[in-house]
This record gives C-alpha cells, structure tokens and sequence, in this order.
C-alpha cells in the first residue's frame, strides 16, 4: 500500500479525506505514518474499543499529535488526564453540564439565535459562521462562565487563533503560542477578580469547587487548576460547535430534499444533528499513548507508541453504517463516536446538541432554503479540527 498516505496536517488530503479514510479501513486498518510516527485507527470498532481502553491507550501523553511526547503534560486540562485523576476531575467539572442547568439554558440559547439571525433577515446574503455560527456557541459558553459581553468577541478571536496551523508544524507555532498565553493571562485575571468579588458564574463555581484526594483530603482547586478548566471549557465549548453549525450549513444546501424535510418536520431536527455529526465530525482526530503492549491486526503495537484515532472515519465505516457515505437525516443512528467515547467521551455533549438543535430550528424558521457560495467560503484546517471558518450563504428574502 505504498500508494496510501494520510496524515493529519496534509491540507489536500483533509479538504476530503473520506475516500483514504475508507482505503485505510478496509487495506490498513492499522496504519503506519514514517514520516511522523504515528499509528492510526480508523475502523469503528476499533476506535470504540481503544476509547474505553485507558489503560493502554493513554490521553495523559497529549490528543493532538503535534503535542504528544513521553512526557505526561501536566495542569493543562481535563482531556489529557488518566485515571484516576481524570475521574476526581470530571466529576467536579460535570456539574457545570448537568442535564438541569443545560436544559434550562435553552431559552437564552433561543433568544441569542433570534437575535443574530433576524438582524440578516433582510440581507441578501450573510456568512452563516462568521455572523451566526461561530458567534452563537462563544456567547452561550461565555455567558455561562461569565465572561463580559464586551470582551467576548475578544475571546473568540483568540480562540480562533489558538487553532491556527501552520504547515509542518501544526498548532505549535507563534500565532497559536501567543493566543494560549493572551487567552489563558486574560482567564487568570478573571479568576483572580473573583477570588475578591465572587459572582454567579461558573468561573467562581471551579474557583470554590471541592475535590476529594485519594487519602481523603478535601481541597478547593488551585487558581491554575480552574484557569486551565475555564480556558478548557471554553476553547472547546466554542471551536466544535461552530464547525458543527458549519457544516450544517453546507450540507443541508447539498441536499435541499432534505432540508425541506426538516421545514416540514421539524421534530426530526434532533435525529438530522446526529447524522451530521456522524458524517462529518467537527473533531476527528483524537490521539493516545501507548503505555502497555497490545496487538492489532496482527500487529504489536509497543510501549510509547502514539496512536490517532480517526473518529472522523470510524462515522463512515460501513461495517457500522450501511451506506455510510450517503447522509441521510432520516437514518436512525443508535450510536457514534464523534464525540468521543468511554471516560473522555465530550463534558458538553448535551450543550453542543442543545446549541446545534435551537440553531437550525431557528435558522429553517426564518430561511427555508439558502445556497452556499462555496468560490467565497474558507476551510478551517488544524490537526483534530475540521470544518469550515466562513459559509457565506444565500439567502431567499
């Protein structure tokens, strides 16, 4: 198979990288990248399967293969943890994502998409991302943390930049590195206020948040510990849902049967975010460390060997999905990986369904139909995000 190749920073490839995906699944199911160093799965079982096992397939070492080393890295979030520190933490975090407080979230989530959107209803066209979509989730997640109306476009270009890569080297360049600094200086500074001036926000929450240690101590998180979670929460409450509603955009123009469907019915809303998340997954690239030997298609795999789970490809694999490459609003899907699975599967799964939902009920209420001009649109390019940065549409008025 000296013909395949893929790796995660290859922008040609990634602009559609659905038929090596389907040649790696079905010729190399474990794939090996020289160049980099780097295995990949690629198959839905097996994804699954490494998701859940933590104790071979470790986060600790990093999830995005610029990042990963045989160092665990260490106060930088919840999603390069392991057990059991990994489960101390989420649970604290989860309380900012429980089923009540998302649920009741909804109304502001409606009144933002009916603020932005009914500001385009007289517009010819608009670009869906950059003045609905992108806006929409850097609000609800800033809002809930408290971060100020007026410094919140602030934050979205910072998280935006945070993303930014450069060939051959990834997200480990100076615009990326500078971003993290401003972002994560600018997240201690609000920490540090509300250490003073304590505030209904869930950045106050992580600041007076309890965690129990294995000898049974009692502590409050340090003000490094809930930085790193709101910066956390935060980046990735933003990045995926606006590459979710992106793709939304784009798909449902390419398949206007459907949308109407959806106009039609709009009870099927839930069941079409689904399938657009199996289709194209916003993430799909999750990397792990080997930390034990194991053996995979015939192949043994060593100890401090990186691996890169390609959820991406596991939401198309036919052995999962009949017809996988044919999206399809109606197919019933009892379960993909795209956000992830087992102890590391998405804190704000519930949030980033509630956000896609609401977004398109709103937007099918006041634009039924829309073309995408696709000669203006951007792809968004990073090594574990995918999607687009601007979708400017067209819209019937």
């Amino acid at each position: 198979m000296t013909d395949l190749y893929w790796d995660p920073f290859d922008e040609e490839v990634d602009a559609d990288p659905h038929d090596v995906w389907r040649r790696m699944r079905d010729d190399a199911p474990l794939y090996y990248n020289d160049r980099y160093d780097f295995y990949a799965l690629s198959r839905y079982d097996d994804v699954e399967s490494a998701s859940r096992d933590t104790a071979t397939f470790s986060s600790a070492h990093g999830t995005v293969l610029e990042f990963m080393g045989p160092e665990p890295l260490r106060q930088v979030g919840l999603i390069f943890m392991d057990p059991p520190e990994h489960t101390r933490l989420r649970s604290l975090v989860s309380r900012a994502f429980t089923p009540r407080r998302v649920a009741d979230l909804e109304p502001t989530v409606r009144d933002l998409c009916a603020e932005m959107l009914d500001a385009q209803r007289d517009a010819a066209s608009f670009d869906y991302l950059k003045d609905f979509g992108a806006r929409l989730p850097s609000r609800v997640i800033s809002a809930l943390f408290g971060v100020p109306p007026g410094d919140q476009p602030w934050v979205l270009e910072h998280i935006d930049q945070v993303f930014h890569i450069e060939p051959g080297v990834g997200m480990v360049n100076d615009v990326s590195l500078q971003a993290q600094i401003e972002l994560n200086g600018y997240l201690t500074e609000q920490m540090r206020a509300r250490q003073d001036v304590p505030q209904d926000d869930l950045m106050t929450a992580l600041l007076h948040a309890q965690v129990t240690e294995d000898d049974g101590t009692v502590r409050t998180l340090t003000l490094e510990e809930s930085t790193t979670f709101a910066n956390l929460l935060i980046s990735a409450g933003t990045e995926t849902v606006g590459r979710l509603l992106g793709w939304t955009a784009v798909l449902l123009a390419a398949h206007p049967d459907q949308r109407a469907d959806l106009v039609a019915d709009p009870s099927r809303i839930p069941n079409a975010i689904e399938e657009l998340l199996r289709y194209e997954a916003p993430s799909p690239v999750q990397g792990r460390w080997v930390l034990q030997p194991v053996e995979l298609h015939g192949e043994k795999l060593e100890p401090e060997s990186k691996v890169l789970l390609l959820t991406g490809s596991a939401g198309r694999d036919e052995r999962k999905f009949p017809d996988a490459d044919r999206f399809d609003v109606h197919r019933h899907i009892d379960h993909h990986v795209s956000f992830g699975h087992g102890i590391h599967f998405c804190i704000g799964a519930a949030l980033a369904r509630l956000e896609g939902r609401v977004a398109l009920e709103e937007t099918l209420a006041r634009f039924p139909t829309w073309e995408v001009e696709h000669d203006q649109a951007v792809r968004l390019h990073t090594s574990t995000v995918r999607g687009y940065s601007k979708v400017p549409i067209v819209v019937d008025t």
